[in-house]
């Protein structure tokens, strides 16, 4: 995007007096969000023990979300509208999902705390990508460069500053609770017993001495 690459030109239907008739769409951020925003509900879906459903369906909430804003900056008339408020009611969607299901696994490993500290900023950060976005690609009120440094500094702060928190709390964590154990029989609790191919072979049975007789 900084090599002014990956954009189209995409006719508007709002604030043309203001910032002109045609916008710069860059669909290269579209595609990191596709990419980044599920590595971090898979990173806080795996510490706090929630079933892989769960973390699927969040995942797909966030490609849901994504990609309507997506075609919503392609539609050259109001009707960006429409998907804009069905991606942004899969946002509100996602967020509660990570709330409800992750707070309740997250108290049962131990690390509730945290992941409420986590998943908030996640979540205040996300809700304010849709106010972003209508005052950029969606109500072009605001031009492409101010866009530029107004997402540019809320994926640093999601990703990066999100990604040293993450590693700045894990010291405290316990990790036998956490249940990141992944074997073949999926992401199970690490107890005695649960991973019988790392047990040592039972040895073998003695065999009676030459010219010996067994009673039985």
């Amino acid at each position: 995007m900084a090599s002014d690459l990956a954009w189209t030109p995409i006719r508007q239907a709002n604030q043309i007096a203001r910032s002109g008739p045609i916008r710069q769409i860059f669909w290269a951020k579209y595609v990191f969000w596709v990419v980044a925003f599920p590595a971090v509900i898979i990173s806080l879906g795996i510490i706090s023990g929630i079933a892989w459903a769960s973390i699927v369906y969040n995942v797909a909430l966030s490609w849901v979300w994504i990609i309507a804003y997506l075609v919503a900056a392609y539609t050259a008339s109001n009707y960006k509208w429409g998907f804009f408020a069905f991606g942004t009611v899969a946002l509100l969607f996602l967020v509660l999902s990570m709330f409800y299901h992750g707070l309740t696994s997250a108290n049962r490993v131990g690390i509730k705390a945290d992941y409420l500290a986590l998943t908030g900023v996640l979540s205040l950060l996300w809700l304010l990508y849709p106010i972003a976005w209508a005052l950029t690609d969606g109500g072009n009120y605001l031009g492409v460069t101010p866009s530029f440094i107004w997402f540019g500094i809320l994926d640093l702060l999601l990703l990066t500053g999100l990604g040293f928190a993450v590693v700045g709390m894990s010291g405290r964590w316990d990790y036998g609770r956490l249940n990141i154990a992944f074997t073949q029989y999926g992401r199970v609790p690490a107890q005695a017993g649960t991973f019988p191919e790392k047990q040592a072979a039972p040895a073998p049975a003695a065999t009676p001495a030459a010219g010996t007789e067994t009673v039985v």
